[in-house]
C-alpha cells in the first residue's frame, strides 16, 4: 500500500524548485489568489518558525507582524497556488522550531543575521 501511495505522489504532485530555507529565515511568498473569474499575485513576508514534514506533505509556517497583531500561515510546500519564495535574511537561530519568537515583542524579536558563506 505504501508503494502505491508513494507511485501516485511521485507521478501526479508536481516539484517546485524553491530555495533551500529554515527556521529563523525571513522569507516573501507569493502566491496566486482567485476571487471569481479573476486571478492576482500577493506576497506574505515574515519569519519562518517551522518545517514541517516530509517529501510532498512537507509545510513550513510563517509569521508576520500586522498592525501590531501577529499572523500566522501555513503554506504546503508544494501548493500549485505559489508562485516563488524569496529569501530575504538568513536568521541564525538554535532550534528547528522556534515557538518562542510568539511571545518576544521588540528588540527582544530580532533575529540576528546568519553569516554567509
Amino acid at each position: 500500500m505504501e508503494n502505491l501511495v508513494k507511485f501516485v505522489q511521485d507521478e501526479f504532485i508536481e516539484r517546485k524548485d524553491l530555495p533551500k530555507f529554515s527556521a529563523g529565515d525571513t522569507i516573501t511568498v507569493y502566491y496566486e489568489i482567485k476571487e471569481g473569474e479573476k486571478s492576482r499575485t500577493q506576497f506574505f513576508r515574515g519569519v519562518v518558525l517551522q518545517l514541517r514534514g516530509t517529501g510532498h506533505t512537507k509545510t513550513f509556517t510563517i509569521r508576520k507582524m500586522s498592525g501590531g497583531i501577529g499572523v500566522e500561515r501555513i503554506f504546503p510546500v508544494n501548493l500549485p497556488a505559489i508562485q516563488k519564495i524569496e529569501i530575504n535574511k538568513q536568521g541564525a537561530v538554535r532550534r528547528k522550531r522556534i515557538f518562542y519568537f510568539r511571545e518576544l515583542t521588540g528588540k527582544k524579536a530580532r533575529i540576528k543575521e546568519a553569516r554567509r558563506k
